[in-house]
């Protein structure tokens, strides 16, 4: 058996838990950042608890398609550790709030599935195309399943988003379609 999660809606999340939708709960000052074409907000997808940190996960989210969004280094999504170095290539906001890509939050539990494919914490990543682990990232932190999210959110076609972390906190994501 696979190691999976499961997504459970919950009550607003106050603490650095593993969690997506809602808001952040930032270890640190707030760092939001924003999309390299637009200037605006990137939405907020999720928080991972790492031993002495939490990994922040946003992406761009337009009514429009937005190039990029699957890029590790594209501006257009954004995955960085408090505490940790802020990717150079993002500007970024003070602000505490802002758009999210679900009002709700949701706490992840373990699941099981006779498949590789799905959402999972830790482990390995299972690749729907070639691997692509970003240049200097090192430690696989989350596997996210657009078909299995609680929100829609754009993988491309029933894509898989991959999250990872380099020895000195420095975030990459990347996703891959069918």
């Amino acid at each position: 058996m696979v190691s999976r999660v499961v997504f459970t809606p919950s009550a607003p999340v106050t603490s650095p838990t593993t969690k997506v939708g809602g808001q952040p709960v930032w270890l640190s000052a707030p760092t939001w950042p924003l999309s390299a074409s637009t200037g605006e907000p990137m939405s907020f997808v999720g928080q991972f608890e790492l031993p002495g940190r939490v990994a922040y996960l946003f992406m761009t989210s337009s009514d429009e398609f937005v190039d990029g969004t699957y890029e590790p280094e594209g501006g257009e999504n954004a995955f960085f550790c408090q505490p940790g170095p802020l990717p150079s290539f993002l500007r970024f906001s003070s602000v505490a709030t802002g758009p999210t890509h679900s009002a709700r939050d949701y706490t992840v539990a373990e699941g099981e599935s006779e498949s590789d494919i799905g959402s999972r914490v830790g482990g390995s990543p299972s690749w729907l195309q070639n691997p692509e682990v970003p240049y200097g990232a090192s430690e696989f932190i989350a596997q996210l399943d657009s078909c299995d999210l609680p929100f829609e959110i754009n993988f491309g076609d029933a894509g898989i988003g991959y999250a990872f972390v380099s020895p000195s906190g420095e975030g990459r994501f990347l996703w891959q379609c069918c």
